[in-house]
């Protein structure tokens, strides 16, 4: 382990010494004024010439670029050409993720590993298919013998999200035939990725945790029989107790978090780079660093941010009319980080409800009561309830407007006294299912290489030589 640590002081010396005291301020600043005057595009062109941007119509709705049978959300309805909003529903396979939430839970049992074999599978195990699942996924979670101390611990990052992505690149390396693309290899790789992830993401904020934050370097192996959010509990606690609430909440996120659509800019970026034929290592690690993007994984993180802000400003968090007066500051860019948005209201598909939250909310309720935190959780239940209206009474056209799940995720996770930077390596954690399911479909249906068109819109010119160039 000396030698560990030493590498690890090494690495990070190394880094903080690899940008260049030649990039001053006036220099970047001067090259980067450049990009500007050369780099914007005016946009009244892609009015112009009808660039679906982000992928989306005028009406909000997302471009059909593909099909799938993994999961599909529901939150509109298109009705003589009209956008109409209904309540949101998500299938996974074909089944209401509202029925299976249910079933596990009356039936008092966690319910990620089942909802990863449907995801993968197609259908719902057998209680014997079920444990011969369960077991398997035990065999595959303890990492190669040397894989944590090289791909984690000597090279400590300061994002898991990066450090993750870099360790699911090292994984090529202990791979016998990394680069095959048939399904029964795709399989094994993805079972055994899901089966890691978490172990993954626990020893890599260990390992920032040691060497960042000046705390004990803690690193347990997981256990047999134990689920995939009481092991990850375990992992990462001190003590590595945890009650079964605590375990019951952490694994109906990661249901709730497993798979949501080919189109969700993630799972989407699966679909790209699995169609130019990379590695399955090389796909899950490009859909990570998409997952960690503010706009999608780290939206919790802004919400955290938002309602940490809200608590310190509104004296009395029961008045509704104090609440909504500084909401309506955050509203008009007086407060909170000038965007003008209330994070963890809206979302592209669902408009009326996200069905994840209408489950989390519920659960985060029984957990508020048993932590103590009640008078928060009303908080935020407030801030759901009038939110929409505020942001809707100066706009000449109304949007329906509803809480995603990242409004209580964040809240969730801060009662299981999870480090807020887990809060997106836990939403990898969950989504490499979904992400493995659909690399398999994209290599299943045998498509083209996914390649849209982008419109050039500058004008040509001759080339200038050297000695005629400006300033020359």
């Amino acid at each position: 382990m000396a030698q560990g640590i030493s590498s690890a002081k090494e690495f990070m010396m190394t880094a903080a010494a690899s940008v260049s005291p030649v990039f001053d301020g006036a220099i970047v600043k001067r090259y980067a004024d450049k990009i500007r005057a050369t780099g914007k595009i005016d946009p009244e062109l892609y009015d112009k010439y009808n660039v679906k941007r982000g992928l989306r119509n005028a009406d909000g709705t997302g471009v059909l670029v593909g099909l799938t049978a993994i999961g599909s959300v529901h939150g509109y309805v298109i009705s003589e050409s009209e956008k109409v909003s209904v309540p949101g529903q998500l299938f996974y396979r074909g089944i209401n993720v509202n029925d299976l939430v249910k079933g596990f839970q009356d039936e008092r049992r966690p319910g990620f590993e089942e909802t990863a074999y449907l995801l993968l599978f197609g259908e719902l195990p057998n209680a014997k298919d079920l444990q011969h699942w369960n077991n398997l996924l035990d065999a595959c979670r303890r990492l190669p013998d040397g894989f944590k101390e090289s791909a984690i611990i000597r090279a400590p990052g300061k994002n898991i999200m990066n450090s993750i992505a870099r360790a699911v690149l090292m994984t090529y390396l202990n791979d016998p035939e990394p680069d095959r693309l048939d399904v029964e290899t795709t399989l094994r790789q993805s079972i055994s990725l899901i089966a890691q992830f978490p172990v993954i993401a626990a020893y890599a904020y260990q390992a920032k945790a040691h060497y960042h934050m000046g705390q004990s370097l803690m690193m347990r192996y997981p256990e047999a029989g134990k689920s995939t959010a009481e092991n990850f509990l375990m992992l990462i606690r001190e003590d590595g107790l945890y009650t079964p609430l605590e375990a019951e909440l952490l694994d109906l996120c990661l249901v709730l978090h497993a798979e949501h659509g080919g189109g969700n800019n993630s799972a989407f970026t699966t679909h790209v780079v699995t169609s130019s034929f990379t590695d399955t290592y090389a796909a899950i690690a490009a859909a990570t660093l998409s997952l960690k993007g503010l706009r999608h994984g780290g939206a919790n993180l802004r919400v955290m941010e938002q309602m940490r802000e809200i608590k310190e400003h509104v004296e009395h968090w029961d008045d509704e009319d104090e609440v909504a007066a500084y909401l309506t500051r955050i509203l008009n860019k007086e407060a909170g980080d000038g965007t003008g948005l209330i994070y963890g209201l809206g979302h592209a598909v669902y408009t009326l409800s996200d069905p994840r939250t209408e489950i989390l909310r519920d659960k985060a309720r029984a957990l508020a009561r048993a932590k103590g935190r009640d008078e928060e959780m009303a908080l935020y239940e407030t801030i759901e309830r009038i939110g929409p209206a505020l942001f809707n009474r100066n706009r000449a056209k109304p949007r329906d407007l509803c809480a995603n799940v990242d409004f209580f995720s964040g809240f969730v996770y801060d009662m299981l006294n999870i480090p807020v930077d887990l809060y997106t390596p836990l939403f990898a954690v969950s989504r490499v299912v979904g992400w493995c399911a659909h690399r398999i479909e994209e290599l299943l249906n045998g498509g083209p290489i996914i390649r849209p068109a982008y419109k050039a819109v500058f004008g040509q010119r001759p080339y200038t030589p050297l000695p005629e160039r400006d300033g020359g």
